[in-house]
């Protein structure tokens, strides 16, 4: 799968947050992109950049799944943590099912190990204690110790499937921090980062304004007049 991002491209999307490319995505008109709560697995996991990498599952039947079915070389939740490639997220679709878990330490451990990005689903991972000394960005509703074979059954990866209600699509670009999760459609991609950098440009200077005593009215959102104002606050910061 081609890159849609330059390096410069990615760096900025570590360094911008979930909520300014929230913004600049509902300035696009795409407007449900944030999985309704998702939220980082511990405090002070790395951020998350990377292109998605999708598993989905059904629920589990017992003449098909069960414990019997993991072990062996087919079984699809084993390969999409054996095949998610390295620099992607892992987003699982358990239809939001929180009374099985849909991973654990070793198999996250093993995306880490593999140069994989992070990982997100719209369920819950066990062992959470362990995930978070790994420090890999991990993302999910809320801890879920019983085991995935009770309830869940992985059928299909790297396909289209709905995370939180959030379409994602192989490919699409994922992106993480401390509050939560923003799915940014591939051949966006580019111009978000862009986007998401002058807007994060502009916020920095607003809230100087703000700490200044300047009145939020006429400052956010921006008017010709503060963008003229942040313009020159630029070219000063930038010695030009």
């Amino acid at each position: 799968m081609p890159d849609v991002l330059t390096a410069q491209e990615r760096e900025r999307l570590t360094q911008v947050s979930v909520a300014t490319i929230s913004t600049c995505l509902y300035r696009a008109d795409v407007r449900v992109v944030c999985p309704h709560g998702i939220r980082p697995l511990a405090p002070g996991l790395p951020r998350m950049v990377g292109k998605a990498f999708t598993l989905r599952f059904i629920p589990m039947r017992d003449d098909i799944g069960g414990m019997s079915s993991y072990g062996v070389g087919a079984n699809v939740h084993q390969r999409a943590f054996e095949e998610c490639p390295p620099d992607h997220v892992l987003v699982m679709d358990t239809r939001g099912e929180t009374r099985a878990c849909c991973g654990g330490d070793l198999l996250i451990g093993r995306l880490k190990a593999r140069g994989c990005s992070g990982v997100v689903t719209d369920g819950g991972f066990r062992d959470t204690p362990d995930i978070a000394l790994l420090q890999f960005p991990a993302y999910h509703r809320q801890p879920v110790p019983p085991p995935s074979f009770s309830r869940l059954q992985a059928v299909e990866f790297n396909v289209p499937i709905g995370c939180a209600d959030v379409a994602v699509y192989p490919g699409d670009i994922i992106v993480g921090d401390a509050e939560g999760v923003v799915v940014i459609p591939a051949h966006m991609a580019s111009r978000i980062a862009q986007e998401a950098h002058e807007s994060t440009q502009y916020d920095t200077f607003a809230a100087e304004e703000v700490a200044r005593g300047h009145s939020i009215v006429g400052l956010y959102p921006a008017t010709d007049a503060s963008r003229a104002e942040f313009q020159r606050w630029r070219q000063g910061r930038d010695g030009s």
